[in-house]
């Protein structure tokens, strides 16, 4: 499976109140998580952000609370895939739970740059800026992370695998 798409690129130490403030855990509905996701460090990410973009982050993204409204708000935003030097490891699992790609790969991290479009393979793991015309290799999904992944997350996983 491959994804294409523009870049919105942050920082380091991005955490989940920044991709979606406390203030909004009114609903877990994702309709209404993507309307604030990232309006405190990004006002214009609602209006500018199209289905398939890409998010590019630097190091630990997704610290701070363990909730998986973060996820899931970047999800229903449209986001595709989002690379970064390295992710807290709750958000990591509850990306993939929810179903949200996420790549490490701090190369890509560093020299992608806002606005980029770029591709990300995710069978071989290639992250290609189109822009640039740069490579990176990042770890491939293992087959279990790709069916959770093509099944919506893992909710959609198990009950496929149950036969539900």
């Amino acid at each position: 499976m491959k994804v294409s798409g523009r870049v919105f690129k942050y920082g380091d130490n991005i955490d989940t109140d920044v991709i979606i403030p406390a203030r909004y855990l009114t609903s877990a509905d994702p309709d209404h998580l993507k309307e604030h996701c990232m309006e405190d460090i990004d006002k214009t990410f609602k209006d500018r952000v199209k289905a398939g973009d890409i998010m590019v982050a630097g190091k630990n993204f997704g610290c701070g609370s363990s909730r998986e409204h973060a996820p899931v708000a970047i999800k229903a935003s449209g986001i595709s895939l989002v690379i970064a030097n390295d992710f807290a490891r709750i958000f990591y699992r509850n990306s993939i739970n929810v179903g949200l790609p996420i790549l490490e790969c701090p190369e890509a991290a560093e020299k992608i740059s806002e606005g980029d479009e770029i591709e990300a393979d995710f069978d071989t793991g290639v992250i290609t800026d189109k822009t640039t015309g740069e490579c990176f290799q990042a770890n491939a999904f293992p087959e279990f992370i790709k069916n959770i992944m093509a099944s919506g997350g893992l909710v959609g996983y198990t009950e496929s695998e149950l036969k539900v």
